[in-house]
């Protein structure tokens, strides 16, 4: 094991080097980072107003607490794309050695009017903005908008295009007064992008990108070859800090819900008869990733295990309750952007791995007949494992076992990888009390 972690190290962490150096990888994840915290407080309203009791959301629902529990999410988790083109645009800027928060704020400006609008009413009308664009469905266009929009901006800085005003004048003011300039060309460029774009009927820059991005993901079905090339690549988006769930499973999902339609119109009319279908949704949200993309619910028990240890590094003990409490209820966000796994080579390899060792395992298992197949119930996906594996099998004891099996493999795959990650921890700790 040691030698194991001593290749990882020796082959990996070069890579790692280079690609901390890389100033977009760095602006990517520090603009992401920048919304961690609202995505910590979106994920307990999201576990608070889908905890798996019936009675309990019923009772939210008859309220009406429901609808301010989702306000919250909405108003927080929810706008992690538009925060994210602030702060990349930011982070970039500040790295060129430019205003960053001028940046930032053109970036969020231009997110905003590359962003189509919703009108309502006719005498009067109100005009809004659609919130699925501001969460992590935004993350493209902040991702593109955001680096262009810095790269722009410090070049009009550095080629001395903007408005300068005397020594005397508050810096705050002068800072805002050389914006103008950079800013007006900025936003005017996402304007006339977004004027293009709706006047051709192509669409908006959100849905374009979706196409380019999402569009060739549509050919992958419901085989378990297809399935590995999907689970490749949302892991793959995900390492990049875009939401793979929404643009790989957004594609591919309703092969997934036919074959889970399938399955249920057969299981009621004969429970005892053959279930045609093994890959569906069901099987991909209850069996593939438990505890989210990547299979984290490995990542966070293995955190938790290190940090019971007395020369644990502080981030794993910090990480390891904010972790936890929201992957078992497969929300795992935290740990996505908090840890982060977002452009951590060191844990590339098992975020890959274990969702495919999962899928595979769950595949024959069901197809041997050892495991019962998903029976078409519309298991929540912030049911935990073990349970959600119950019920998703009609009620079978072998899916709640085939959970459990397949949560010791993903513990096994992520634990030699977060060692490293870990020795990592403790010496740049370790560095920094040293120089304190």
């Amino acid at each position: 094991m040691n030698k194991f972690n001593s290749v990882l190290e020796e082959k990996l962490l070069p890579i790692a080097a280079k690609l901390g150096a890389n100033r977009v990888l760095i602006a990517i994840r520090n603009g992401i980072t920048l919304s961690m915290p609202l995505i910590i407080i979106g994920s307990l309203f999201l576990i608070i107003s889908n905890f798996p009791i019936d009675a309990w959301i019923d009772w939210l629902a008859e309220t009406g607490i429901i609808d301010y529990l989702n306000k919250g999410t909405n108003g927080s988790f929810g706008i992690m794309g538009l925060v994210a083109s602030f702060g990349i645009a930011h982070s970039l800027a500040d790295q060129y050695g430019v205003d960053g928060t001028s940046a930032g704020v053109i970036a969020l400006s231009s997110f905003l009017v590359a962003t189509p609008n919703i009108l309502s009413g006719d005498e009067a009308p109100i005009e809004g903005i659609p919130v699925n664009y501001m969460g992590s469905r935004g993350l493209f266009v902040a991702i593109v908008l955001g680096i262009l929009t810095a790269l722009i901006f410090q070049w009009f800085i550095k080629h001395n295009i903007q408005i300068k005003l005397p020594d005397s004048v508050p810096p705050a003011v002068s800072k805002s007064f050389s914006a103008l300039i950079p800013g007006a060309v900025i936003v005017t460029l996402w304007l006339v992008i977004f004027a293009i774009l709706d006047t051709t009927n192509i669409g908006n820059i959100h849905d374009l990108l979706l196409k380019i991005f999402g569009g060739p993901l549509g050919i992958l079905g419901a085989t378990i070859g297809g399935t590995l090339i999907s689970i490749f690549l949302n892991s793959a988006f995900w390492f990049m800090g875009i939401h793979g769930g929404n643009v790989v499973n957004s594609i591919i999902s309703p092969i997934w819900l036919m074959n889970t339609d399938a399955n249920r119109v057969i299981y009621q009319a004969d429970r005892t008869a053959e279930l045609p279908h093994i890959i569906t949704s069901s099987f991909i949200d209850n069996f593939v990733y438990i505890g989210g993309g990547g299979a984290t619910i490995g990542l966070v028990i293995v955190i938790a295990i290190v940090a019971l240890k007395k020369n644990s590094s502080q981030l794993t003990k910090t990480m390891a309750p904010l972790t936890l409490t929201p992957g078992i209820f497969n929300i795992n966000e935290p740990a996505m952007f908090g840890l982060p796994v977002v452009l951590n080579i060191s844990l590339l390899i098992p975020f890959i791995l274990a969702p495919m060792v999962n899928a595979l395992v769950t595949y024959f298992a069901m197809s041997s007949g050892i495991v019962g197949k998903t029976v078409g119930v519309a298991v929540p996906w912030t049911m935990p494992p073990i349970l959600s594996g119950f019920l998703a099998t009609g009620g079978h004891a072998s899916g709640a076992i085939l959970q459990v099996v397949l949560i010791v493999l993903d513990v096994m795959i992520y634990y030699p990888f977060y060692r490293t990650v870990e020795r990592q921890n403790v010496l740049a700790e370790t560095d920094n009390d040293t120089q304190k």
